[in-house]
């Protein structure tokens, strides 16, 4: 899981750090990294299927 946020969300890159911010942006690359993964429209990978179109 930690090698999928780091290479597709970029999540060791990330600079934010004050307050709960950390912890709420773990939680939403989580739930993105979870969307994307069930998506079986489109045959590719995480990486590349958030910048994808849904229209096809």
């Amino acid at each position: 899981m930690h090698w999928v946020l780091d290479v597709a969300l970029r999540e060791d890159d990330c600079r934010i750090g004050k307050d709960n911010a950390p912890q709420n942006f773990a939680i939403i690359r989580q739930i993105a990294v979870n969307l994307l993964g069930k998506e079986k429209r489109v045959k590719r990978g995480i990486k590349n299927k958030q910048f994808k179109s849904s229209d096809g």
